[in-house]
């Protein structure tokens, strides 16, 4: 077969696999099952002896389909553009390409893609990397020579990073502890066995009740401010990794999360009134696209030492610029299917590495944890270069439907991926699909019978 058939074959391969995933978008968020493949591995295994040209020329077929994807959002920005459901649809796809490209190498995404390294391709004239992010509407404050320039600067010591967070995982924080509607009794054991696990990261939702919020945060304070909880001993308040997080005398940090709801002289009155049981960061005080918002109330709680995380509603990556440029964040909470995919998302690592803004990604959803973890490791290994005070977040609910799932170590961090298969993946069980599918998977049929729903 000639290489221009080939070409023609990869091409309709991909667009059938785009129609697959996006006959899956009932929801409007990511697809429970990614295109995972299979139409790569068919072809390759049909053309064994095409697996070098393949290789050599992957990367440029994936740029060609992610051209073809912004052909397609373009056709529909009446209902965009580059937000609402056009938006997470190119997410979908976005993922489900670098998935592919991943497999096909044999190598987790994080890896693939640290692998890359800054030097310009001779037919593409730039890094791969680099040619792989979105760049659109941000070059007032990242253009891609400039994106270069850091990808360079951060290749001495890679692969010593990567060794590192390979050996030591990466840090997280727990949120499963702090939802609302849980008994104190729920609370404290969670909180106790959070302990246990490793983290010194809690996070515990606001907003509904502010005297019900003071007493939990106050009794998550007891708990995780004993030295009698930590018998093997705790960490140095003032270690650099915990300046500014108005860690407690054990280094245990706390976070709140209002999710969006409050206008801003709220969100000042009530955090302010929060001050006492010493937050590091106040996530979503209110709407997420009101930057000069989420800066006002930056600098309003600034003399109580807590600051301003957001982003995991923050639909692209226009709105991170604002919010870089407003100065309005203290922390960057990126989220993997919010964004139009891993090529939106690399836009914003390095935009947060450039003005300085940690990342701590969000993954309170299901399947969240196991696509972020490549994310964190990607901006540690290749971009930041850092990890002291960056945290990952980790709920820990529903990993069982995850042939890949996310793994925590006995430090409370994320183990690095390292199934050559993984690719990028958020597939689930066909079990778990035939079960849960609404509406016709067999739990909600039975509840239709009468069944009783287990919890």
């Amino acid at each position: 077969m000639r290489s221009g058939n080939l070409l023609d074959a990869w091409l309709d391969m991909t667009l059938r696999a785009f129609l697959r995933i996006w006959e899956k978008l009932g929801t409007g968020c990511a697809p429970t099952r990614s295109c995972d493949g299979e139409y790569l591995n068919v072809l390759l295994n049909r053309r064994q002896s095409r697996h070098v040209w393949l290789d050599s020329c992957f990367c440029r077929i994936v740029l060609i389909c992610l051209g073809i994807c912004d052909l397609i959002v373009n056709l529909f920005s009446r209902i965009g553009p580059e937000k609402g459901v056009i938006h997470l649809a190119t997410a979908a796809v976005n993922n489900a390409l670098w998935d592919m490209f991943a497999r096909a190498r044999g190598k987790p995404l994080w890896k693939l893609i640290v692998d890359m390294t800054p030097v310009r391709d001779i037919v593409l004239r730039l890094s791969q990397l680099v040619n792989a992010t979105a760049f659109r509407y941000i070059t007032d404050v990242l253009t891609r020579e400039e994106a270069l320039a850091m990808l360079k600067a951060k290749e001495a010591g890679k692969r010593e990073r990567e060794a590192l967070v390979t050996e030591v995982g990466y840090p997280a924080y727990i949120t499963s502890a702090g939802w609302l509607g849980y008994s104190d009794e729920k609370v404290f054991r969670l909180t106790k066995e959070a302990l246990a696990s490793g983290f010194n990261h809690f996070k515990m939702k606001v907003g509904a009740d502010f005297k019900d919020d003071l007493r939990r945060g106050k009794m998550i304070r007891s708990i995780i401010d004993d030295p009698a909880n930590y018998p093997s001993g705790f960490k140095d308040p003032l270690s650099p990794e915990l300046a500014g997080k108005n860690a407690g005398p054990t280094g245990a940090v706390l976070m709140i999360d209002a999710n969006q709801v409050w206008d801003v002289p709220q969100a000042i009155d009530y955090v302010t009134g929060l001050a006492e049981i010493k937050p590091w960061f106040i996530e979503e005080p209110t709407a997420p696209d009101d930057a000069l918002g989420h800066a006002a109330i930056r600098r309003a709680l600034k003399p109580y030492g807590i600051g301003v995380a957001t982003g995991e509603h923050a639909h692209n990556r226009m709105v991170f610029k604002q919010l870089f440029q407003a100065e309005a964040i203290d922390v960057c909470q990126i989220d993997s299917c919010r964004l139009a995919g891993v090529s939106e998302v690399l836009s914003v690592l390095l935009m947060a590495a450039k003005f300085g803004v940690p990342v701590c990604p969000h993954a309170g959803g299901v399947g969240l944890c196991e696509y972020v973890i490549h994310l964190s490791v990607i901006d540690y290994v290749a971009i930041s270069g850092t990890m002291e005070r960056n945290v990952l977040e980790f709920a820990d609910h529903l990993h069982e439907h995850f042939p890949y799932r996310c793994t925590m170590n006995k430090r409370g961090r994320y183990n690095v991926p390292s199934n050559p298969k993984e690719g990028y993946s958020i597939e689930m069980y066909k079990e778990s699909i035939a079960e849960f599918e609404w509406p016709n998977g067999s739990y909600w049929v039975g509840a239709r019978g009468g069944k009783v729903l287990s919890t």
